[in-house]
Parts: structure tokens; C-alpha cells; sequence
């Protein structure tokens, strides 16, 4: 182990113990997972040494990665186990996909920005997390062929939760969206049972608007 790879493990260290378990994120594979993926590689060079922060950090294409503490939370409220199949609408930067590989079976991730689909895939490939699934193309339309999913998350803002999403899970199947206007959201999280579908609020949030035919339309 180079010491690099000791600094930036000791990093994420502090980062799961400062801002991660001090706010109530208690799931062992999720935290696990955050001690684990390597979130300085999914930034630019010129942003590692703010990777473990507290805060989202830019990518590129107007988009950003989130702030550490939200990927634990909405990765605990999925609620995931080792058999479970996700589908992520968003790629980004890779990192949330990343993290959830770390602890499902399959992780199936979309992204509508070429640059940054390009980039993840390099960066999977990289760190051989073959569990990972990519494609490129309007995310909102879910990935039909691969439902029905048993978790479902969402890295961008809606004005409502896209039917064709919520049809994609399975019963028992839980999905994670922020829901509001482009400029703060309610991170919601839909259950999807015998009884039909239920929807409870975690706080609320901000993140970049989802773009697409059930998103806020085209860039």
C-alpha cells in the first residue's frame, strides 16, 4: 500500500466517523462501503484534496458529486441486501453506483451526459467493479428489459416521481427520489407492496434537476 493510498484511507476513516455514523447512518454495509470506495478517484485531480468533505463537489457537465452523508443516507434507506438488483438513474461521477455495488448483487445505472458516462465507465472498468451495469440514455425511462428492480434510486431532482420508474419496481421494491421544485427537494421514499405504493418524506434536500421526457425536459 502506497502512502497515498494510507492518507486517503485514513481520510475516509474521519470522513465515515465525523460525518457519517455521528448522523445516525448505522446500516454495517453502508458504512463499510463508504470506509471502502476510493471517493477521491471519482473527482478531478484538482478537487482530491476536498473529496472527503462535507459537501457536494462539481464533475463537470453542470453536474456535481453529492456530499458524502446524502449517498449514506439514501443508500441506507434503500435498505439493501446481497441478492438485491438497483437500478441508479444518474450515474455522475460513479461514485453512488460504486457504493452500492459494494453491498447488492447488480447495480444497473443510466446516464444521459456522454462525457460522464464515458468517464464512469473508464473508472468501473479501472477498479473492477464488474457487478455494475452501464447504458447510456434518457433515465427517466427507467431500463424496462432489467425490471423489475428491487431498489430504485435517483441522483437528481423531480417535480414528481416518474411513473415508468415506480412500474420498474418490484413488489417489496423501494425506490429513493428527491421531489420539489429546481431549487430544493424532499427526499422521498417510495414503497411499493401488495397494498399498493406509499411514500414517506427523510428531510429535506438539494440536487441538480433530472433531465429528461419526465424530468424537467431537455438541457
Amino acid at each position: 500500500m502506497s502512502w497515498d493510498d494510507v492518507k486517503y484511507a485514513r481520510r475516509r476513516e474521519e470522513m465515515v466517523r465525523r460525518q457519517i455514523e455521528a448522523r445516525n447512518i448505522t446500516d454495517p454495509a453502508v458504512l463499510a462501503a463508504m470506509r471502502k470506495v476510493p471517493r477521491h478517484l471519482f473527482v478531478s485531480e484538482a478537487l482530491r484534496h476536498k473529496a472527503y468533505e462535507d459537501y457536494p463537489l462539481p464533475i463537470g457537465e453542470q453536474q456535481t458529486i453529492s456530499q458524502p452523508f446524502i449517498v449514506a443516507e439514501m443508500t441506507q434507506a434503500l435498505s439493501l441486501g446481497p441478492g438485491d438488483r438497483v437500478l441508479e438513474i444518474g450515474t455522475g461521477s460513479g461514485y453512488q453506483a460504486a457504493i452500492l455495488a459494494e453491498i447488492a448483487y447488480r447495480v444497473y445505472t443510466v446516464e444521459r451526459l456522454h462525457p460522464l458516462y464515458v468517464q464512469a465507465r473508464r473508472l468501473f472498468d479501472q477498479l473492477q467493479y464488474h457487478n455494475i451495469v452501464m447504458r447510456y440514455t434518457d433515465g427517466t425511462k427507467g431500463w424496462k428489459a432489467q425490471s423489475p428492480f428491487d431498489a430504485i434510486i435517483v441522483t437528481a431532482g423531480a417535480p414528481k416521481a416518474p411513473q415508468t420508474l415506480i412500474d420498474q419496481l418490484a413488489e417489496g421494491g423501494r425506490m429513493i427520489i428527491p421531489v420539489g421544485d429546481q431549487y430544493a427537494q424532499d427526499l422521498i421514499k417510495i414503497t411499493k407492496d401488495a397494498r399498493g405504493v406509499q411514500q414517506q418524506s427523510l428531510g429535506g434536500c438539494r440536487f441538480v434537476k433530472l433531465i429528461g421526457e419526465e424530468g424537467w425536459g431537455t438541457v
